[in-house]
């Protein structure tokens, strides 16, 4: 099987390596807009490097899109014009418009498109959605979701982020749909600038706390921060008529308790996205293959994007706008 990689920049290189430890990948063949750095990365894995996308998509069984976010939506297409089955980072766009055409044309071409949202694929919660589905937790009452960077990005990248909600906070949107079962109803979300002034230059904020309603009746309440002194914090907590859980409690957890005799912060807390969720980049990735294979469904379509990035404008119309915000409301935009 060959497997083509569009953009080997930022996580590009890791899902290269990722994918061709797979038994059933035979060759990678990579493109990027750096040439340089496509030959660089194509060396290093024995891969073919090509000079466009077109022409990696005349020679490949599958293809990752790894590339800038505004590049997804027209690669996507393309690919999806070519029947080549196709992985691509969230998101597909950050606006709706673009990203309701994305998801006209694969369903119109039957196309299969894999997105990008790892955590399904991490055993926390992976166990955390089997609780639920079991009945083990009863009915969940309450959600608490934290989302905290250790680091601020840089100004470059902010600017064309899409906002703490599209970006940051998506992957939140997109795990309690899947963990719970039930669709974000309504988002309350209050956010604010108290890291760096620099959120403040591109209509975005540092830090923001809020409220969700999910269609089952559970209720959560969200935080993230762009920085968190003693490392990545990613958890969700879910409590329920018969048990309460925690993804993300372990022992690099960057929180400390000040109750007497407790430990105290770790020295090796989880330092980036990157290490926190490898293992889950490279199983979502095996899936992948086995999609393209034919041998398991999609796992993640473009139609669970749409729904995600829904959640995420509510939300940004409820911080401008100090409103409690139907997903509703957003939805029926056109």
């Amino acid at each position: 099987m060959r497997i083509g990689i569009i953009g080997v920049g930022r996580i590009g290189p890791f899902h290269a390596h990722a994918i061709a430890a797979h038994a059933d990948v035979t060759s990678i063949v990579i493109t990027d807009t750096d040439r340089d750095r496509a030959q660089h990365v194509a060396a290093a894995l024995g891969a073919t490097e090509v000079a466009s996308s077109a022409a990696l998509l005349s020679q490949v069984d599958g293809v990752v899109i790894a590339s800038s976010t505004d590049s997804h939506a027209e690669l996507i297409m393309q690919a999806v014009s070519a029947g080549v089955p196709t992985f691509c980072e969230k998101p597909v766009a950050l606006d709706l418009a673009s990203t309701r055409r994305v998801v006209a044309q694969v369903h119109e071409h039957n196309g299969v498109v894999q997105i990008g949202f790892q955590r399904r694929f991490d055993h926390g919660y992976r166990a955390a959605r089997e609780a639920v589905q079991s009945g083990a937790l009863g009915r969940v009452y309450n959600m608490r979701i934290a989302g905290h960077d250790p680091a601020p990005p840089s100004e470059s990248y902010v600017s064309r982020s899409g906002g703490i909600f599209r970006d940051l906070h998506i992957h939140d949107f997109d795990i309690i749909r899947w963990v719970l079962g039930q669709d974000v109803d309504e988002v309350y979300m209050q956010g604010a600038v108290l890291v760096d002034e620099l959120f403040a230059r591109h209509d975005d904020v540092d830090t923001v706390a809020g409220t969700l309603r999910m269609s089952g009746g559970t209720l959560g309440v969200l935080t993230g921060a762009r920085h968190d002194p003693l490392g990545y914090d990613i958890r969700l907590e879910l409590f329920g008529s018969k048990d309460s859980v925690s993804v993300g409690w372990d022992a690099r957890l960057p929180l400390r308790s000040i109750e007497p005799h407790m430990p105290p912060a770790p020295t090796n807390a989880w330092p980036t996205f990157l290490e926190r969720f490898e293992q889950a980049y490279r199983e979502e990735l095996m899936v992948f293959v086995d999609v393209v294979a034919g041998r398991t469904p999609n796992p993640c379509t473009v139609s669970d994007a749409e729904q995600s990035l829904l959640v995420a404008l509510a939300c940004d119309r409820s911080r401008h706008e100090h409103r409690p915000v139907a997903i509703a409301e957003i939805s029926e935009q056109r």
